[in-house]
This record gives C-alpha cells, sequence and structure tokens, in this order.
C-alpha cells in the first residue's frame, strides 16, 4: 500500500514577464493585501558572475544558462512541504529598489478590504488561511515567485511551470517602455557585489533574450503584438484579458501598442483573479 502524500502547506504563485514589466512590484502588492504571504525571487538563484555565459562581450544575465533551476525547483519543494522561506537562500532581491508605488492608496485599500471581507468566516478564503481550533499556525501559506523567465515548453522550465506552480501570472510590456524603466535603474545587488548595466545592454541582452523565450507565447512570435489565447489556456497562464488576441497569427501591426497596462488595473485584476483561482484550488475544481 503507498503511503499518502503529506499535505503541502504553500501555494506557489508565478508572476513572470520581461525585465521591468512590473513583476516585484505586483509581487509586493500582492504580498501587502493576502495574510501569510511571503516573495521568493527568481534572481536569487542566479549563478556566480565567474559561471556566467558572455555574448557580444558582455554578461549574460538575462539568460536561462545564468540561473540554477535545480536550486530554485529545490526552494519551490521546501516551500511547499513546510510552508516556510528555505533557509538555505541568501536573498539580495530586496535590497533593490523599484521606485515609488504606482498603485494609490486608496486602491490598497479598497483591495485589502476585499481580501478581508473573503476571509471573514462563512466566505471561501476563510478555510484556507485562517488557523483552525487545533493549530497554531494558518492551513496555508502564500508563496509568491517572481521571475524575467518562469514558463517555457522545455525542461527545465517546463518542470518549474507544469509541477511547481499552481498559478501562473504573466505581465506584458512594449519594448520601449521596458527599456526606460531598466535604464532609469541604478542596477543591482548582486552575491559579489553590484551590478550595473553598461550602454545598450538592453537592445544587446535584455530584449533579444526576452524575445526569444517568450516568442512560443505571442501572436506570430512577436512578443510586441497580443498574447495567443490558445497557448495561455494549454499552459493555464493568466494574463490580463486586454493583452490577449485569439492564437495563430492573429492580426495587428505588433509595435507593443495595448501591451503597457496600467498597474492599478494590473493590480486590481490579478486580486480578483487570485482570489478565484485559491478558491479552484481548495474545492479541487482544478
Amino acid at each position: 500500500m503507498m503511503a499518502e502524500e503529506a499535505p503541502r502547506k504553500a501555494i506557489i504563485v508565478g508572476i513572470s514577464g520581461a525585465s521591468s514589466s512590473g513583476k516585484t512590484t505586483l509581487a509586493r502588492l500582492l504580498r501587502d493585501v493576502f495574510p501569510h504571504t511571503f516573495i521568493l525571487h527568481e534572481d536569487d538563484f542566479y549563478r556566480p558572475e565567474t559561471e556566467l555565459p558572455s555574448r557580444d562581450g558582455l554578461l549574460d544575465w538575462d539568460c536561462a544558462e545564468a540561473l540554477n533551476f535545480d536550486d530554485m525547483a529545490r526552494a519551490l519543494e521546501h516551500i511547499r512541504a513546510e510552508g516556510t522561506f528555505p533557509p538555505f537562500v541568501d536573498s539580495k532581491e530586496d535590497q533593490n529598489t523599484i521606485g515609488q508605488c504606482p498603485v494609490p492608496p486608496s486602491a490598497i485599500e479598497a483591495a485589502r478590504s476585499r481580501v478581508e471581507a473573503w476571509l471573514s468566516p462563512g466566505q471561501p478564503g476563510h478555510a484556507l488561511f485562517s488557523p483552525s481550533s487545533s493549530a497554531q499556525e494558518p492551513p496555508l501559506r502564500l508563496c509568491i515567485l517572481d521571475g524575467f523567465l518562469l514558463y517555457g515548453p522545455d525542461p527545465p522550465l517546463s518542470r518549474v511551470a507544469d509541477e511547481l506552480l499552481d498559478v501562473k501570472f504573466l505581465l506584458t510590456v512594449s519594448r520601449s517602455r521596458a527599456t526606460a524603466r531598466r535604464e532609469a535603474r541604478d542596477g543591482y545587488v548582486t552575491l559579489e557585489g553590484f551590478w550595473a548595466d553598461p550602454p545598450g545592454y538592453v537592445d544587446k541582452i535584455v530584449w533579444p533574450n526576452y524575445a526569444a523565450s517568450h516568442a512560443w507565447l505571442f501572436e506570430g512570435g512577436d512578443v510586441e503584438r497580443r498574447l495567443r489565447a490558445d497557448v495561455l489556456a494549454e499552459k493555464d497562464i493568466l494574463a490580463l484579458p486586454q493583452v490577449v488576441g485569439g492564437g495563430g497569427n492573429g492580426d495587428g501591426d505588433g509595435g507593443g501598442e495595448g501591451l503597457d497596462v496600467d498597474m492599478r488595473v494590473m493590480f486590481e485584476w490579478a486580486v480578483d483573479t487570485l482570489m478565484r483561482k485559491l478558491e479552484e484550488i481548495a474545492t479541487g475544481k482544478r
């Protein structure tokens, strides 16, 4: 007789998209309105600088080869089993600044009120996150994993996305906005110290890598057109409806039109969608 699988202690939510698409901002906002929530950053699984590949004479931080997916999978497995932040992960990401929050406090408070109502006795969220009478800890914790490369059709990304993530969000951004945001940053804290992008880094490294690794998700393989509804449905990836088209080649001229979504709109949609998805998981409907 096979032993029963130990109940998991956390639900893991992925938030992916191009560099500077708003992933960390959204992750922090969700953490602030959902209880018992913590963030794990894909950037905490970079390989040492001495092991990074190079491209056009520059260190390439924005490709799959720069990341240790085995360590990331081990961290996610720990979170599922223990419901705690992995003690073997030395996080540097929260030392990086992301600028002023673009969502007004009134919108954050309104979202928090909706979540609190959802958590009240007799409501769907209560059984998920409220302590039982026989335990001091809540039945489940919520982990948000944010990263520029979480979803892919082939290993090792397929294992992370298909086996270790319970909810998958995808954010979009135009090349022009991603470039402007990234170039406005001072740099990034790393294991070795600090990294600042050299001139032209987005055009030479960041955007070409993003376009190559995410083409399969977009109409016509063009990351400045709309997302393919058929692929999102097949992979159970969630995106704001206004950035989703049909499938295959689609139509439109690209250029990033419509991909830059106001963070307040994204945040409010993500809160409501996450509550719905958590209910589905709790009732076994997915």
